[in-house]
């Protein structure tokens, strides 16, 4: 493996912080030895239904529509303020999915997956509709914490002082993180490239504002689409994220690389929509459709692989966890 020399010391250095040390488990009639289903589990695991992830594709996209009909129907101060926060809940659920279609899991046709959930809804969720995201989160998948790892910082030094936590948060509550995302995409427009995927993310922008024009509102776009996205999506994000991979480490063994954290109704309304929230299932087999995660999941625990000590209850006592005292 050709990597940087000192990457390992990172490793060391910066991560591991939440790893317990994982029971051996040297496999099932249905699991391979790191947990992956095998024959004809696997099969089954694998089969994406194309009409019930079309219904959610469409009821995720209606829901901002749905939204913005109701803030201006309703038109109050609090009828804005809740369209608002309930639009950064709806914009992260738009971002899933287009991770779901980075793992070509959204729709079993190619063409048709990734003209929906990386063009289309690439574009709306703040990105440049292109396969630049999904060639980051294959690195991301092929070796967590390896030299190729796209989020390597932001999962690194848990558990952290609670100062630490409270300045990352203020950040993203604040559009601070916002802007260090879009920044940039200005800063090498001299490279043909990348001015390329820049034009490609304000065509995408430029699109939502222009329909937030056709019904009358445009200065909507700013209260109730980059607002949510810049003050409300960036800290669901990163809760989201560190509860997926903060604290933990490189290895072979994806217990030692992902959390997991038990779902409940209100964490897949808010923060884990479309199946994420099963996220070492999601790790042990990137190619198992979000609605099939559960059952890999169950799979992971009935056989042994997965035991209740690398079960978080909720989110708030891993989020605790995470903070030094």
């Amino acid at each position: 493996m050709n990597e940087p020399s000192d990457h390992a010391a990172l490793v060391a250095t910066m991560t591991g912080g939440m790893v317990s040390e994982a029971p051996d488990f040297s496999g099932s009639d249905r699991l391979h030895s790191d947990g992956r289903p095998k024959g004809v589990f696997r099969d089954e695991l694998r089969k994406v239904p194309n009409l019930l992830n079309a219904w959610t594709v469409l009821s995720s996209l209606a829901a901002p529509v749905v939204l913005v009909w109701v803030a201006l129907k309703v038109n109050h101060p609090a009828a804005w303020i809740a369209a608002a926060l309930l639009m950064g809940i709806s914009q992260n659920r738009l971002f899933i999915l287009h991770h779901e279609a980075a793992h070509r899991t959204l729709f079993s046709k190619r063409k048709i997956n990734d003209l929906i959930g990386i063009n289309f809804i690439g574009l709306l969720t703040f990105g440049t509709g292109s396969h630049g995201y999904r060639i980051g989160h294959m690195n991301h998948h092929r070796d967590e914490f390896g030299p190729k790892e796209p989020d390597f910082l932001l999962y690194s030094f848990y558990p952290i002082s609670k100062s630490s936590m409270r300045r990352k948060l203020t950040r993203d509550a604040t559009g601070v993180s916002a802007f260090r995302i879009v920044r940039p995409r200005f800063q090498r427009l001299n490279e043909p490239r990348h001015r390329k995927l820049t034009m490609m993310f304000l065509f995408g922008q430029a699109a939502v504002l222009l329909t937030f024009f056709l019904i009358g509102h445009p200065w909507l776009y700013l209260l109730l689409w980059i607002a949510p996205w810049a003050f409300i999506y960036q800290v669901l994000n990163r809760l989201r994220a560190i509860a997926e991979h903060g604290g933990m480490t490189r290895s072979k063994d994806r217990r030692c690389t992902t959390h997991q954290v038990r779902q409940s109704l209100l964490t897949r309304a808010l923060i884990t929509p479309v199946g994420v929230g099963y996220h070492l299932a999601h790790h042990v087999d990137m190619t198992v459709p979000w609605r099939n995660l559960h059952r890999l999941h169950q799979a992971l625990i009935e056989d042994g692989y997965l035991t209740e000590s690398f079960i978080w209850p909720n989110y708030r006592t891993l989020w605790k966890a995470m903070l030094k005292n």
